[in-house]
């Protein structure tokens, strides 16, 4: 009987040592990951960071006066002033037309003249 046990014993003891060797090796790969992650991360916000300042610097706007003035001619681009501007009650909206009914509707079986219609 203490054979049975200690040979249980030790299989319980390999099966938690193979268990806890699976668990480390699973481990360690998931902080490799989360490293490779990190240092994309990192490259990324680099990346963005440069983007921003090629942004800043290719939206100077003496650079874009500049290129305003230079293609004039294709863009008749012109300097934006206060007066450019309106307010809301200046504007005219047309008034939506609406269609003529002319023709008749059945409704439950019966022929029913719509409005503005003939009879």
């Amino acid at each position: 009987m203490r054979g049975v046990i200690y040979v249980l014993t030790a299989l319980a003891v390999f099966g938690l040592a193979f268990w806890a060797y699976r668990e480390n090796h699973a481990t360690q790969q998931a902080i490799a990951d989360m490293r490779e992650l990190r240092r994309e991360i990192a490259s990324l916000r680099e990346a963005i960071g440069v983007q921003r300042a090629e942004w800043a610097y290719l939206n100077r706007p003496a650079r874009l006066r500049e290129l305003a003035t230079l293609n004039f001619d294709r863009l008749e681009l012109l300097p934006m002033s206060p007066d450019h501007f309106g307010r809301i009650d200046q504007i005219a909206y047309p008034d939506p037309e609406l269609p003529a009914f002319t023709d008749t509707v059945e409704v439950f079986g019966l022929r029913v003249p719509q409005e503005g219609g003939s009879r």
